[in-house]
């Protein structure tokens, strides 16, 4: 399993590997880059095929939150946590306050928060062997599930992909194909839906499809076929990696404007996008709703301070656009460019 050689490593700063024996335990927590501030990201629970694949996800993972915090002008670093194992099978609050404990030991260094298999109450759980947790509950201090901004701030995206491609950014009678109804996609789809939006969804679990379906009339598809629908505009918010040189071949969209977490399995393949005439919406951009609302966690919490930040995702994507289109760039490398400014600014 090696770790400095991994294609993904990008010069982390550090990668720790935890294992408690006796509540079955086995977490990786990568971080990135803490040039801005010590490094954020969720904690995902997961049930990956074997340990390379586990690196290879929270060394992506980690260094897309480093970009994220830097678009979105967060005085924050660049990190992710990933838990080995089946979120439903094998998950306890034990386990979660043994890795509370290896949190605290980074001395702030790392700040986790909920992520895919984890929730506020897990949150909860991990709060009693370390301080350095946000996205807890709805209580004093707290803000509750922050899938709500982020499903807000990729609607927000949505609508500024629609202005730049189409010149004006209502979605109304617009095709849009939602992969993955996760709280943030599922989010996603009502707002959609109450614009007028056609919708045509799909999930591995398909009482999300039909209660979709049922709600907001929306088609159902599978997930081999979703890729390839006739649409204005694909919102994948699944997990990351599914556009790919055999992927992006079959796309029928205009746009590509989701909610997941490294969405090109390559950064070449923006530049295959653009090449096709698709529109690609940088995936930390739009997603960074929930990162923006848990670094106001706090005292002094204001849902209207959160709103107004992620309100600015908005124009943020607009001008990240204008910037590609400028230099006749890929708009993730045109993005990328930015951040890595933005990063770099305090660097020692």
């Amino acid at each position: 399993m090696a770790t400095f050689s991994a294609t993904d490593f990008d010069n982390h700063e550090q990668v720790v590997f935890c294992n408690d024996a006796k509540t079955g335990l086995k977490a990786i927590i990568a971080i990135h880059n803490t040039h801005r501030g010590p490094a954020l990201g969720g904690c995902r629970f997961w049930a990956y095929p074997n340990e390379d694949e586990a690196l290879k996800d929270v060394l992506r993972l980690s260094r897309g939150m480093t970009y994220k915090a830097a678009m979105a002008q967060l005085n924050l670093g660049g990190g992710k946590s990933v838990i080995i194992g089946d979120a439903k099978k094998d998950k306890t609050p034990e386990m979660m306050i043994a890795f509370g404990k290896y949190i605290e030991h980074l001395n702030g260094l790392y700040i986790t928060a909920e992520d895919v298999g984890t929730t506020t109450q897990d949150m909860g759980f991990i709060r009693q062997s370390t301080h350095h947790v946000v996205g807890l509950a709805d209580t004093p201090g707290g803000s509750g599930d922050p899938s709500i901004f982020t499903g807000y701030g990729v609607y927000l995206g949505i609508k500024a992909s629609v202005k730049h491609k189409f010149g004006e950014d209502s979605v109304k009678g617009l095709r849009i194909a939602v992969q993955g109804l996760g709280h943030v996609g599922m989010n996603l789809v009502e707002r959609l839906s109450a614009e007028g939006a056609e919708l045509v969804v799909t999930d591995i679990n398909q009482d999300s499809v039909a209660y979709a379906s049922s709600k907001f009339n929306a088609k159902a598809a599978s997930p081999d076929s979703i890729l390839a629908t006739d649409c204005d505009l694909l919102a994948p918010c699944a997990l990351g990696g599914g556009l790919h040189d055999q992927t992006i071949e079959k796309l029928r969209c205009k746009i590509v404007a989701g909610a997941a977490n490294n969405q090109l399995a390559h950064p070449d393949h923006g530049e295959a996008l653009r090449q096709l005439g698709i529109l690609y919406a940088p995936d930390y951009v739009i997603n960074a709703g929930g990162l923006i609302n848990v670094t106001y966690e706090g005292p002094s919490y204001s849902r209207d301070k959160v709103i107004n930040h992620v309100d600015k995702i908005y124009t943020t994507m607009l001008e990240i656009f204008e910037t590609a289109n400028k230099q006749n760039l890929a708009t993730n490398i045109a993005c990328d460019q930015i951040a890595e400014q933005r990063f770099h600014l305090n660097k020692q």
